[in-house]
């Protein structure tokens, strides 16, 4: 599976309440969530993102609760895959229930808005604008059989 997109690039210990805020958890409507997405953190972002974006992360993006609105709300906003160094391992495995691919590695070498083309079986992303390959661990059978069911 290959993805491209525009990196959004956040720091570390983003919680699930930054992500999206409690006072918008009485929404059932995923696209109404994503309004809202990431707006306590960069208010801009839920008007800016496009469909196809990438978030970025620093270390242990997804901590705090437990909610599934979280990936729901990224992945209706339009973002395709979240990057960090490490996430909190329930948002990491929310993720892949909700379709949403969540790749480990080393982010210092990316920026806000470097393009990037990722390729989820060969564990690969390729930043045409900084013009070089970083490598991640592929991701494993499961988690690939779960993004291909549809999360």
């Amino acid at each position: 599976m290959k993805l491209e997109g525009r990196i959004w690039r956040f720091g570390s210990d983003i919680d699930t309440d930054a992500i999206i805020a409690a006072r918008y958890l009485n929404q059932s409507d995923a696209k109404e969530l994503a309004k809202h997405v990431m707006e306590d953190e960069r208010p801009e972002f839920p008007k800016k993102v496009k469909k196809g974006d990438i978030l970025l992360a620093e270390k242990n993006f997804g901590c705090g609760s437990s909610r599934e609105h979280a990936p729901l709300a990224l992945k209706a906003a339009g973002i395709t895959c979240v990057i960090a160094k490490s996430f909190a391992r329930i948002f990491y495995r929310n993720c892949f229930n909700t379709g949403l691919p969540a790749i480990i590695c080393d982010t210092d070498r990316f920026a806000e808005g470097d393009e990037i083309e990722l390729f989820l079986e060969e564990g690969k992303i390729i930043s045409s604008t900084r013009n070089e390959t970083i490598s991640f661990p592929p991701l494993s059978p499961v988690m690939k059989k779960i993004l291909n069911d549809g999360g």
